[in-house]
């Protein structure tokens, strides 16, 4: 099988806009557009963070910050690089750059089919709170809205 590689993380910056978007489409039925990428690696609420492996973007995750809270509104592991442990790693990382910037807690909505997404964001003390009916679509599917109301409390360190 090999050696797990190396993944290194630094902060999204416009010129990711690519890789990520490549990413995005090959993890999600309705993915973002290349564009939607720039923008929000420069908006000043938005901690967006990507994860290379020898200086090739394997992974990224943003979050809204706004105060005490942080909304995850992406994360995603190019296919050819997961079961590795980057998923775990791209958002310990995210947390971490939102608890500097002051979040106390953290919320996203998650498809309930997504059973490995489900646990891992559970390791992390986030906690099925409610649904949104209908959320997601191709396929239409409610979301889970999970939370992590005090990250200083929780195993993340």
């Amino acid at each position: 099988m090999g050696e797990t590689p190396t993944i290194t993380f630094r902060k999204m910056t416009p010129e990711d806009a690519e890789q990520v978007a490549e990413i995005d489409f090959k993890s999600f039925p309705v993915p973002w557009k290349m564009t939607d990428y720039w923008k929000y690696s420069q908006e000043k609420n938005i901690e967006a963070v990507v994860g290379e492996v020898e200086k090739k973007i394997v992974a990224y995750a943003a979050a809204f910050v706004s105060f005490e809270e942080a909304e995850v509104f992406k994360i995603a592991v190019a296919p050819e690089f997961r079961e590795k442990g980057f998923g775990t790693k791209i958002f310990s990382e995210l947390i971490e750059v939102c608890k500097r910037r002051g979040a106390k807690a953290i919320t996203l909505e998650v498809r309930p089919s997504n059973l490995a997404a489900v646990k891992l964001y559970e390791s992390f003390g986030l906690k099925s709170v409610g649904r949104r009916k209908n959320y997601y679509t191709n396929p239409e599917e409610d979301a889970l809205i999970m939370w992590n109301t005090n990250l200083n409390l929780s195993n993340i360190t």
